[in-house]
């Protein structure tokens, strides 16, 4: 089969299209015909050896896909070969994609495998960050910064629906904010200019906000803190910046307030249970059409280091997808 493969870390050129053998299902294990495969922050740190893990070379990178089960290992009995799924996987950017059984979910035939592909992953981050890690209840105000990105998008959708009081999204250029707007945040800021914190600060009547969810780090993450409300919650889930954020603890002391960390291969790997509530309830919202999916990104499995160029230069907006 085809696969994209890295040899070596670095940047997107380090990326090949290679045949290697098609992996065969173990015990409780099923191969997946991969269609769709989204692209993730995570892969680029993966390639770029930043990740949370060490980058073991060779690989092949890719943690979500959708596509259709042609095969079941011992142990598994369902769902069907031939029954369209996503799952969480490693080695996703491929023709075929081993997935654990227990992960994998039979998607909606409303649904298509592209818009399928980025579910397993983002959409699950979207709904724990919020429900499981900054616990939001109904009526607290939200800010999610860069809230044009893939997780961001669903973010925003996912703090209505859980019954958030006012939603602010920030974006860093006029399409972006008319999407953030478009999916339902109450306020559309441009981060990129000077007085981003104060107008934040005005559409809370002062206080800041009760949740942020934020993922670049740095002085950006710097800068959210201060849209903080007191005893609210900050949630940091990435760090693409490449910066280390200093906070101050005296702040943090002084107005009752909490920062915390989100990492969805831990919680794959230590809550697995928590995991697949969340992937049952966003299914829930996307076989009811309550749940848009952005995915206006997508290139051929043979283009993927241009796919994670358009990323990483933030070219995109929503998810971006890989065509199988």
């Amino acid at each position: 089969m085809k696969a994209i493969r890295i040899n070596e870390i670095g940047g997107p050129e380090v990326m090949q299209l290679e045949e290697v053998e098609t992996p065969t299902p173990q015990e409780g294990e099923v191969l997946i015909k991969v269609a769709a495969a989204g692209v993730t922050q995570a892969d680029l740190a993966q390639r770029h050896g930043t990740y949370l893990l060490r980058t073991r070379t060779p690989m092949t990178l890719g943690m979500e896909v959708a596509g259709t089960v042609v095969a079941l290992g011992p142990g598994v009995s369902s769902p069907e070969e031939g029954t369209r799924v996503v799952s969480c996987v490693e080695g996703g950017y491929a023709e075929y994609a081993i997935a654990k059984g227990t992960l994998v979910i039979p998607i909606p035939p409303t649904l298509d495998f592209v818009h399928a592909a980025t579910f397993p992953v983002q959409g699950i981050m979207a709904y724990q960050l919020l429900r499981e890690v900054a616990r939001l209840q109904a009526g607290e105000s939200v800010l999610v910064y860069a809230a044009a990105g893939g997780v961001g998008t669903l973010a925003l959708q996912l703090a209505k629906l859980m019954g958030a009081g006012p939603v602010i999204g920030t974006a860093g250029t006029k399409n972006k904010l008319d999407l953030v707007r478009r999916l339902g945040s109450d306020v559309a800021i441009n981060h990129g200019e000077k007085d981003w914190i104060e107008r934040v600060k005005e559409a809370t009547g002062g206080r800041g906000t009760d949740i942020i969810l934020e993922m670049v780090g740095g002085r950006q993450a710097e800068q959210c803190l201060q849209c903080l409300a007191p005893f609210g919650r900050m949630v940091i889930y990435g760090r693409v910046s490449g910066e280390i954020a200093h906070f101050s603890d005296l702040q943090v002391i002084y107005e009752n307030q909490a920062i915390m960390g989100y990492w969805f291969a831990g919680w794959m790997r230590s809550r697995p249970e928590r995991t697949a509530v969340a992937a049952r309830e966003l299914m829930q919202y996307l076989a009811t059409a309550q749940l848009e999916i952005i995915a206006e990104h997508t290139f051929p499995l043979a283009e993927a280091a241009e796919a994670h160029r358009a990323l990483a230069q933030r070219r995109t907006t929503g998810e971006v997808v890989l065509l199988v």
